[in-house]
C-alpha cells in the first residue's frame, strides 16, 4: 500500500460479535477499496466462534482490538479512540462496501470543506433476496433531524464523518443495547446536515435472527433518547415541538403493548412520561 500522504486519512471501524459467516466479505470489501490512505480497526467484542481465528489471516493488514463482551457501541467506541484518522468510517460485520466508496466520500469531504458528515445510498438484501426500501426508510439529505425521529435514515456501513464532529457531541452511548446508532443520529441531527452522496455505494443485509434491529420493544430506547434531548434544552421550538409530538406518540404506542402484556405499572410510566413533556412543550 502506498498510500497518498496529502489525502486525509480515514480509519475504518468494524465491531464483530461471532460474525465468522460474514466477516471475511466486510473485511475484505474495505481492503479492496481503490483508495489506499486508510486504516481498518476491528474491535472483536469477545467472540466465542471462529471470528478470532479468521482475523488473524490478516496480520498485518488490519488492526484487531479485543476485549469482552460489551456490546457494539462500546466496541465501535474502541475502535474510534484508537483511530489516528481524521475521518472516520464504520462498517457492520454483516455488511459490505462497493467498490469506489471511501474514494467517492473522501472526494467528497476535500469538495464540501464545511460537510461533517455524509452517508451513501445502499443496495438492501434480506434474507439473501434483493429488496427496495419502503418509502418512509428513503434517505434525504439536509436538516433530517424532524424526519430522523420516527426511524433511523442512517446506516452505519453508509456513513463517513469528521473526528472532529465525534469530539463535538460524543460517542455511542454504551447503555444503550440497542439503537445506539439512531440517538447518535438525532445528537448530529439537530445541529448538522447529513449529507448524501446519492449513489448506492454499500450492500446491506438483513433477516437474519442476530441483527440487534430485530430486538424486541426498541421503541423504548429511542424514547430514552428524545427525552434526553428534550432536556438538554438545545432543540430549535419547531424541532422541540416534532420531538415532543413524536415521543408522545411512542410512549402511548409502547404502553398499548405493556398493557397488553400486563405489564400495567410501566405501561403508566411511559403513558406518565408522555403527559410530562406535553406539558413541558405547553410551558
Amino acid at each position: 500500500m502506498c498510500p497518498d500522504k496529502t489525502a486525509p486519512t480515514v480509519s475504518v471501524i468494524l465491531p464483530a460479535y461471532n460474525r465468522g459467516w460474514t466477516i471475511r466479505e466486510a473485511i475484505d470489501s474495505v481492503l479492496d477499496q481503490d483508495y489506499e490512505n486508510f486504516e481498518l480497526i476491528v474491535v472483536d467484542d469477545g467472540s466465542t466462534d471462529e471470528t478470532p481465528h479468521l482475523l488473524s489471516a490478516y496480520q498485518g493488514r488490519i488492526t484487531v482490538i479485543r476485549q469482552q463482551n460489551q456490546g457494539v457501541s462500546a466496541a465501535r467506541n474502541a475502535g474510534i479512540r484508537a483511530a489516528g484518522g481524521e475521518l472516520i468510517a464504520l462498517i457492520d460485520s454483516d455488511d459490505t462496501w462497493l467498490p469506489g466508496k471511501l474514494a467517492a466520500q473522501v472526494d467528497f469531504f476535500g469538495t464540501h470543506p464545511d460537510a461533517r458528515i455524509c452517508q451513501t445510498e445502499e443496495i438492501w438484501i434480506r434474507n439473501g433476496v434483493r429488496v427496495n426500501p419502503g418509502r418512509r426508510h428513503r434517505k434525504q439529505a439536509g436538516m433530517i433531524f424532524e424526519r430522523s425521529l420516527a426511524l433511523c435514515l442512517v446506516s452505519p456501513s453508509a456513513v463517513m464523518m469528521r473526528k472532529s464532529l465525534l469530539d463535538e457531541v460524543g460517542l455511542f452511548d454504551e447503555t444503550l443495547p440497542a439503537c445506539e446508532d439512531y440517538d447518535l443520529w438525532l445528537r448530529i441531527a439537530w445541529k448538522h446536515p447529513i449529507h448524501l452522496i446519492d449513489r448506492p455505494l454499500i450492500v446491506k443485509r438483513g433477516g437474519h435472527g442476530d441483527q440487534l434491529s430485530r430486538m424486541p420493544e426498541l421503541d423504548k430506547y429511542r424514547i430514552r433518547s428524545i427525552a434526553r434531548l428534550l432536556d438538554s434544552d438545545c432543540l430549535s421550538p419547531s424541532q422541540k415541538k416534532a420531538a415532543n409530538a413524536m415521543l408522545k406518540t411512542k410512549c402511548t404506542i409502547y404502553a398499548q403493548g405493556c398493557r397488553k402484556r400486563g405489564r400495567i405499572a410501566e405501561a403508566q410510566g411511559y403513558a406518565e412520561l408522555a403527559v410530562k413533556y406535553e406539558k413541558a412543550d405547553m410551558d
